[in-house]
């Protein structure tokens, strides 16, 4: 670290002028790139997937959305008396929207397409695979739909899953206002902690992260297909990483020259110190990112290449940059100097010691609390938000309302899709009518040789327990017919999704686990912290889903401040990237602190000192960044999507309760507990990692703070 910081310093004319060069590139890239994210979930060699795969080529339609036009007759009639106009307009949609597969009363004669009162009536309508994110087919139906309806005296409306996921008429800012929004958080966060121009610092390396990130994943959208997610994530979580790292190194700066360093010197020692921090939490932010390769999903393991970028690129940046920036300009913009930083920050040394005082009572308060926070965890579903937690107002929502009063049940939105041989279409569709949870069952269409048969549960299926009307049609229809039954829809793909994801995440926990275990334990030189640093960060994510099920799933306050009723479940997706960056993003704070423990143990000898200058200096830092990367998350949080709502809202969560229960009080607990025993490294397995080892030290060998020391101020 300390030749890297010498060697920025002697060409940092160099190294600014080529960060400005992939700066203004980037920004140039941002756009295209952009452009061509994906929103492929495709699920290669599951059988969900496998027959959506067979029913778009052999009919030109998928289940991924299915669409819900609505047709109502005025008062006074019913859809019986006026059935000739409401096939007139369902064959328009069919003539003027080529490529439509349309099943409706007409085509099947199935009076279950009717509401209770005779007033409504409903078809089911699938376009082909949309080649992007954003609008579907449904922009081209919906005209044409209340066209024809106007014309033959009707009403008309249009309803799914995606437009009702979509938030109904509710548009959430952009990407770029999101950014824009999370940076106003951050700056007043970096003025209150340098109290001086210096705090603009850390927004110019956050906005060369970002775009360079965006300049990268543009090269990467040519290798492979990258998730639309990945732009949220570079944006807000990009923002909060190059910011929080740069927050730790200008700090040090500041520190090493209040103790008297020149310049060039004190950036060398920051360099050297917090660098080696900020070098060791972006690599464990990549590789829990990086772990997502294990998952069979290629939208995931697309996340985890694009994600792995956001810290690697803001490492590289605050390592150079920085010291070039502070070399040059330092400083001059840290004016004016309010805030002094010739020693550590007396409230939260005050707190230290008050916690080395009290260890016992301190990692027990912290336990109990974090075990009221998961208790929830236990009742988690995952599968899809249900529809009562997606839109409340709009077209959407009122046509489902439509639907709903006329006692036709959300589950039309999520037909279970049979494909089978033609000759076997009469007994699988009175197999799959016989199953209880079923409205009905419809031959959709024939075409090569293979039927569609439309089964209509009463209740969606969109997570575990409203799954199981899914296998019981499976399994009837598999009876009752003698040749291969495919099944696609929303049911058949989040069991997938179970199989494919879940199935393999404990390969993933293990792989992150290991890896992380051995940085850390070249990073602290310790066996113990690392140890501990793991299982710390496993029961700060349990906290964190026990928060989104009270929250979420279970609608403890979701409607009161974001209008959302209970989802029901987690939308399958969720938890494997909420681990994946909050297990990262947590270990920063981890490193922050015990890196920072493990230098002043190195110097004193003392695990109480450690813990209080430790924390003295890397409190108020630990906490400023939390709250730069809760803004962050904020902002994600206001997007329209319920899913991303979720996704911004657990990770702002994971980050407060991290950074307060599990940092600032369990952490300090517990190491001032462990004593002597933090600090051991076998020589063994120091040789193996090739570093220096770590003997205990002797039993009563550890100086301790004096009494007068340990009272809190």
């Amino acid at each position: 670290m300390e030749k890297l910081a010498r060697f920025v310093l002697r060409h940092r004319l160099l190294v600014g002028l080529a960060w400005l060069v992939l700066l203004i590139a980037g920004g140039a890239a941002a756009g295209p790139a952009t452009d061509r994210l994906s929103f492929d979930f495709s699920l290669p060699g599951q059988p969900g997937y496998e027959a959506e795969t067979q029913l778009i080529e052999t009919f030109g339609s998928t289940s991924a959305d299915t669409l819900i036009p609505v047709v109502t007759v005025p008062a006074g009639s019913t859809v019986q008396q006026r059935a000739a106009e409401i096939a007139g307009v369902f064959d328009a949609v069919r003539t003027q929207v080529p490529g439509l597969r349309v099943v409706d009363l007409a085509s099947t004669g199935d009076d279950r397409f009717v509401t209770d009162d005779g007033r409504s009536t409903f078809a089911l309508v699938q376009g082909p695979l949309p080649e992007g994110f954003g609008p579907g087919v449904e922009t081209r139906l919906e005209p044409v739909l209340e066209a024809a309806a106007e014309r033959a005296g009707l009403e008309a409306g249009l309803t799914s899953y995606n437009l009702l996921a979509a938030g109904g008429e509710t548009e959430g800012p952009s990407v770029l206002v999101e950014t824009l929004l999370g940076a106003t958080g951050a700056l007043a966060v970096l003025l209150f902690v340098y109290a001086s121009f210096l705090a603009f610092v850390p927004l110019v390396i956050a906005a060369v992260s970002i775009l360079t990130t965006f300049l990268l994943v543009l090269g990467l959208t040519y290798l492979t297909d990258v998730s639309f997610v990945v732009q949220f994530l570079i944006s807000l979580i990009g923002l909060g990483v190059a910011i929080d790292y740069s927050l730790l190194l200008v700090s040090r700066w500041r520190e090493e020259r209040a103790h008297g360093y020149d310049n060039d010197e004190a950036v060398v020692r920051a360099v050297k110190t917090a660098g080696h921090a900020v070098l060791a939490s972006g690599v464990t932010v990549a590789i829990s990112l990086l772990a997502l390769l294990v998952v069979p999903v290629p939208f995931l393991r697309s996340m985890g290449l694009g994600g792995m970028l956001i810290p690697l690129v803001s490492v590289a940046v605050v390592l150079t940059l920085v010291p070039a920036m502070l070399s040059k300009i330092g400083p001059r913009v840290d004016w004016p100097r309010i805030r002094q930083d010739a020693t550590a920050a007396r409230g939260w040394s005050a707190w230290a010691r008050l916690i080395v005082r009290r260890r016992w009572l301190a990692a027990g308060a912290a336990l109990v609390v974090l075990g009221l926070v998961i208790a929830p965890v236990f009742n988690l579903k995952i599968g899809q938000a249900g529809t009562d937690s997606l839109a409340s107002n709009g077209p959407a929502y009122e046509t489902l309302q439509r639907l709903d009063d006329g006692g036709v049940g959300d589950g039309v939105l999520t037909p279970i899709e049979l494909l089978v041989p033609d000759a076997d279409a009469p007994a699988a569709i009175a197999a799959a009518q016989g199953v209880p949870g079923v409205r009905t069952a419809v031959n959709g269409g024939s075409r090569d040789g293979i039927t569609v048969v439309d089964v209509l549960p009463d209740r969606e299926t969109v997570d575990s327990a409203s799954n199981e009307v899914v296998d019981a049609v499976r399994a009837a229809v598999e009876q009752a017919t003698p040749g291969s039954v495919g099944v696609a829809g929303t049911g058949a793909v989040v069991q997938d999704y179970f199989r494919a994801v879940y199935d393999n995440f404990p390969y993933v926990l293990a792989l992150i686990a290991v890896i992380t275990f051995l940085l850390l334990v070249r990073t602290f030189r310790s066996l113990l912290l690392p140890i501990k640093a793991v299982i710390l960060n496993l029961i700060s994510l349990a906290a964190v889903f026990g928060a989104v099920v009270f929250f979420w799933q279970e609608g403890n306050g979701s409607n009161a401040v974001f209008g959302v009723s209970e989802t029901g479940a987690i939308t399958f997706w969720l938890p494997v990237i909420i681990f994946a960056f909050l297990f990262g993003l947590s270990m920063d704070y981890e490193v922050f602190i015990l890196a920072r423990m493990r230098e002043e143990y190195d110097a004193t000898g003392s695990t109480s000192q450690a813990v209080v200058t430790g924390l003295g200096r890397t409190g108020r830092l630990v906490t400023s960044a939390a709250l730069i990367l809760f803004f962050s998350f904020a902002a994600l949080a206001s997007s329209p999507g319920t899913d991303i709502k979720v996704l911004g809202t657990a990770l702002g969560v994971g980050i407060l309760i991290d950074a307060t229960l599990v940092r600032a009080l369990l952490v300090p607990a517990l190491v001032s507990l462990f004593g002597r025993w933090n600090w051991w490294l076998p020589a063994w397995l120091a040789r193996v990692l090739r570093v220096e080892p770590s003997p205990v030290a002797p039993a009563g060998a550890e100086p301790g703070l004096p009494e007068r020391q340990l009272t809190p101020a």
